[in-house]
């Protein structure tokens, strides 16, 4: 089933992946490090605390799984 995520939403997991990425890669110099952490906690509770997901039949994991994959692909 074909979803119509919300464009916050999107955003938001495209950012956390953007944000994971930058992570791994060293996080850059100083204390960055903690600063993404800090973003992906944020961005975390922002994309599994979001209203489109209360739409959806027992919050739709398969949903949740296509928006991820969604974001993913797209180079995060």
């Amino acid at each position: 089933m074909p979803h119509s995520f919300p464009h916050d939403l999107v955003q938001a997991q495209r950012d956390w992946y953007t944000t994971y990425r930058e992570l791994a890669a060293g996080g850059g110099p100083g204390s960055r490090t903690t600063a993404l952490r800090r973003r992906l906690v944020r961005l975390s509770v922002r994309i599994s605390a979001h209203p489109y997901w209360s739409t959806l039949p027992d919050s739709s994991p398969a949903a949740r799984m296509a928006l991820k994959e969604l974001t993913w692909t797209d180079g995060g």
